[in-house]
């Protein structure tokens, strides 16, 4: 149940977040009552000294230093996410992670994948059957044993890309044993 809770790009958001809210002045809401709010100045600007910052690290002004690497990666997964809305930006997303995670599939192995998910939800991360509750690309059975990878499967492609290329690998070996198991018994 908490297992965004410790991805860095969560925690990193959460703490961006809690310090932006953090510097916000409130004094102004004092007057709420009043007939007339005076908002406060602006703080002034100070300029920058890059010398004294760490490696990696952006300023923010009043808020904490970020380690740019990271915000990095947060951005690419945002990125990979948008991209995966789409069933050709779920097939490129799909290819990127066979290449890192499962380096022994060839390209046939891309290409079985490619029909099978296409057979299933032709790539669609909102597809879901309402008779046996299969949801998402690989069209999970039930859904929510998606949440192993993440708690965002509804909406989050890419965990269901993730999710169904490890089922896959675990249980067949490979997507072409899958989809000879789906021609056969028309699931796999």
């Amino acid at each position: 149940m908490f297992e965004k809770f410790r991805k860095p790009g969560f925690a990193v958001a959460v703490a961006f977040g809690l310090s932006i809210l953090a510097t916000v002045d409130t004094s102004f809401a004092q007057n709420a009552m009043s007939r007339e709010v005076t908002l406060p100045d602006l703080p002034a600007q100070t300029a920058i000294d890059p010398t004294s910052l760490e490696p990696g690290l952006l300023d923010l002004g009043n808020v904490p230093s970020v380690n740019a690497h990271v915000m990095a990666l947060v951005s690419l997964q945002a990125k990979q996410v948008e991209l995966a809305k789409t069933p050709l930006g779920a097939k490129s997303v799909a290819a990127d992670l066979i290449a890192v995670n499962y380096s022994k599939w060839n390209s046939s192995q891309i290409s079985c994948l490619d029909q099978l998910w296409n057979n299933e939800s032709h790539w669609n991360f909102k597809a879901h059957n309402y008779r046996s509750g299969a949801h998402g690309i690989p069209q999970a059975m039930p859904a929510d044993k998606m949440a192993v990878i993440s708690l965002d499967w509804r909406t989050n492609p890419v965990t269901q890309i993730r999710w169904g290329l490890r089922y896959i690998n675990s249980r067949y070996g490979s997507p072409c044993a899958a989809l000879r198991k789906q021609h056969r018994s028309h699931g796999y």
